[in-house]
């Protein structure tokens, strides 16, 4: 059955199998115990032991991880549909922190939640391992561009990134997208000075290339722009649904395997 539920989270999901009815009856399920936070109040903290998990179902927020010193660095960027804090009720205490960029509101998931959907409807888990796979493989690309990368090329490729991520879930396209970033948080998140940031995005304004300005990501030349990132959104694995590599809805989950090499004589 095609997808219908057009929320943010289905969408996403969506993106890794062609959900079922009752597959979209789970997922409305997991996204009823609804809560908005306002900016300046973290959902989720870093030591914390009684937590839990999130589906962000609007607005943006950001995992950031404190220093003994005081200092933070944002460690990722989260969009609508986006788990929150997911790791945070599988590990012992929470590693790190979550906190609005703006209002937002949220889903909150318990353990229980999880194990529930999880037994009622195996392929879920899949999905919801995909998308966990997903958001290490946007971390090791990260550390290449905090490690490789040219100032200009990881803003570029980080902005590429992002609109690619948004247009996921309805919400951006290659023309641009809306963006409620400051420079600060965008430096932060890069591991820049706010100044070397400001530097970078007049640069790339300069060379026509792409525009942030009042909350929107502008794309000149969006050509240009992958080839100056060298970005290629392969690791984001948003080609289509891999339903096919799942035999059973209800039963195991099997990844269909290639067959044997023959001997040769």
């Amino acid at each position: 059955m095609p997808v219908t539920d057009s929320t943010p989270f289905a969408l996403k999901i969506g993106s890794f199998l062609t959900l079922s009815g009752k597959e979209q009856s789970v997922i409305r399920r997991l996204q009823t115990r609804r809560h908005i936070f306002m900016l300046g109040h973290d959902l989720v903290y870093q030591g914390q032991h009684e937590r839990s998990a999130y589906i962000l179902l609007s607005g943006w927020a950001s995992s950031y991880k404190l220093q003994p010193d005081g200092g933070r660095q944002i460690v990722d960027i989260h969009v609508p549909g986006d788990f929150l804090g997911l790791r945070s009720i599988l590990l012992h205490k929470s590693d790190h922190n979550v906190e609005p960029v703006a209002d937002i509101e949220v889903a909150e998931l318990g353990m229980e939640d999880l194990l529930e959907g999880f037994a009622r409807m195996p392929r879920l888990s899949a999905a919801i391992l995909w998308a966990a796979s997903r958001d290490e493989a946007m971390v090791a690309e990260r550390l290449v561009s905090l490690g490789r990368r040219t100032a200009i090329a990881r803003v570029a490729h980080f902005m590429l990134e992002l609109g690619e991520r948004l247009a996921l879930v309805g919400q951006g396209s290659d023309a641009g997208y809306d963006c409620p970033l400051t420079q600060y948080q965008l430096a932060d998140a890069l591991g820049l000075s706010a100044v070397h940031a400001n530097r970078v995005l007049r640069q790339l304004r300069l060379k026509g290339m792409m525009t942030f300005r009042d909350g929107y990501v502008a794309f000149d030349d969006r050509d240009g722009l992958v080839d100056l990132a060298g970005f290629d959104p392969a690791y984001l694995d948003q080609v289509g649904p891999l339903q096919r590599k799942i035999i059973s809805e209800t039963g195991p989950v099997r990844m269909a395997t290639s067959p044997a090499p023959q001997k040769q004589v």
